[in-house]
């Protein structure tokens, strides 16, 4: 029997879709989670927490769409321990292909039975007990979370465990929703449900774990040292206030550190780390900062000469990890303003892109635009591009043209031409700035007024004629939405930013925001 076969499985539970998505501004269309929960099973995840379905229609339905369309993995809907609750998720998760999970959970620390609940112990564990039986009916695969696991008393803990396994609960999962453990603590914690609850052994311990002091990732693979075989997390890290475990840093973590994670394997595609990454990003609108771990910007890049020196003799000096192992493809020379359409065709197939004939036919245009400002075009610019002028959510107005005038001496002054519903409407503006000007202006096409919360700019390559890529947060009547927007002219990507973030605004559905782990 080889070493392979007898390794422990981690189960990776990826919730991008569901607590990612809580993060405020993080709003995706039904398009979006769809491409996001294709990739996640291209990455090799096993369960996909597709959303929360009695949160809102539009919820159920997109997690009703990804139950039926997606193949490869679990698919999961949330519930409170409410039928109502486990009515929606089973209905929007019955159809799932690759295999369909209820997730129940309910709060059992003190400060959330007294304040949130106002129920006592008694009623907790008869609720709990209740609801997984209930689910049971639909599904045999099942988990629970007892909500504030970490700050829940531990007797009590295990005994809501013992009785949701008896229930019927498969997998048992222990949220440290507000992110107050630390990992010897919670380490602690999942060694001793191993060691009390008796009927532990016929379910599987889960952990999800938020980064309010930034121990996410430490507390998850303290769980994992201590039997935990399933880990929580989302692509970036995002999710309510500080995030979640960083699925990547998880994995990479594990993957690298074989001798502290002996015998534990996952199903991750490493190499398609960086692309879920990046995809998660643009669509979300949250950038990635430049020094997070295995994927921002600068995670392989070497500024000290004692590095430089180092890595070009051997680059396992100063890297633990191999750039192409989490997808870097380097950035080279692609594609020019002579290129065809079958060159393009085939530079789209090598770097994983999969568009409708139509979507090409669209992204091919674009392509020899910036073919045409650009002397030279990258794999970077290239998925920008698709990115921005693909992967759109639905527009009510649409850029058709900006010209602005800026200088020393000069009044910075913006006049924008938006299309709605087929008709073209322009309106100029002054502002501080030619951004400031272009925003105002669109402010009065729309109607729409927000307030800019966040406006970050990078360049996606180097070079003079680099393409840049803005992204901003906004924020209007408390509804708060993120948008980008890429152009080698900083001030049309500044505009599409934010008209894409004011289309989020004005599209974004009414959403039940209930804080749960």
């Amino acid at each position: 029997m080889d070493e392979e076969s007898i390794m422990e499985k981690l189960i990776i539970f990826d919730t991008t879709l569901r607590d990612g998505e809580q993060a405020p501004g993080a709003t995706l269309n039904d398009r979006e989670k769809l491409e996001i929960a294709h990739q996640l099973v291209a990455l090799g995840v096993d369960v996909i927490e597709a959303g929360f379905p009695i949160s809102s229609k539009g919820d159920f339905n997109a997690v009703k769409k990804i139950a039926s369309s997606v193949k490869g993995a679990v698919i999961c809907g949330l519930a409170r321990a409410l039928p109502k609750d486990i009515d929606a998720a089973y209905e929007a998760v019955k159809a799932a292909r690759g295999g369909s999970r209820i997730h129940v959970f309910l709060a059992t620390s003190k400060i959330h039975m007294q304040y949130k609940l106002k129920k006592a112990e008694d009623e907790i564990l008869r609720l709990a007990a209740e609801a997984v039986r209930y689910a049971k009916k639909y599904t045999s695969d099942i988990e629970f979370s007892p909500e504030d696991a970490s700050r829940t008393e531990p007797e009590f803990l295990f005994k809501v465990l013992k009785s949701v396994i008896a229930a019927g609960a498969t997998t048992v999962n222990i949220p440290d929703t507000v992110g107050y453990a630390y990992p010897e603590q919670y380490g602690g914690l999942i060694k001793a449900i191993r060691e009390n609850v008796p009927n532990v052994g016929r379910a599987v311990i889960s952990v999800h774990c938020h980064n309010d002091l930034g121990l996410a990732v430490a507390n998850s693979l303290a769980a994992v040292k201590n039997g935990a075989r399933q880990v929580e997390c989302t692509i970036n890290g995002i999710g309510e206030r500080a995030g979640n475990a960083s699925l990547e840093e998880i994995v990479m973590s594990i993957n690298t550190r074989r001798d502290i994670y002996t015998g534990i394997k996952t199903s991750i595609q490493t190499k398609e780390l960086y692309k879920a990454s990046r995809l998660v990003s643009k669509l979300t609108g949250f950038a990635v900062a430049p020094n997070k771990a295995i994927v921002g910007a600068n995670a392989f890049r070497h500024e000290s000469g004692i590095h430089q020196d180092g890595v070009i003799k051997k680059r396992q000096t100063y890297e633990i990890i191999a750039p192409e192992d989490v997808g870097f493809t380097g950035t080279g020379l692609v594609l020019g303003k002579h290129s065809g359409k079958h060159a393009f065709i085939d530079r789209l197939q090598e770097l994983g892109v999969k568009l409708s004939d139509e979507e090409l036919s669209r992204a091919f245009v674009k392509f020899k635009d910036l073919a045409d400002k650009k002397k030279t075009v990258y794999e970077e610019d290239i998925l920008s591009l698709i990115e921005d002028e693909i992967n759109k959510p639905v527009q009510i107005w649409q850029l058709d043209s900006i010209s602005y005038s800026s200088g020393t001496r000069l009044v910075p002054k913006a006049t924008v031409k938006l299309r709605h519903k087929g008709r073209a409407s322009s309106m100029s503006s002054v502002g501080d700035g030619p951004v400031d000007a272009c925003y105002k202006a669109i402010e009065k096409l729309t109607g729409v007024r927000a307030k800019l919360l966040d406006y970050r700019i990078e360049a996606v390559t180097s070079g003079k004629d680099a393409l840049g890529e803005v992204s901003v947060k906004v924020i209007s009547n408390k509804k708060i939405a993120a948008g980008r927007g890429a152009s080698t002219d900083i001030i049309e990507a500044s505009a599409k930013a934010y008209l894409n973030a004011v289309n989020k605004l004005a599209i974004k559905p009414e959403k039940s925001r209930v804080l749960h782990f």
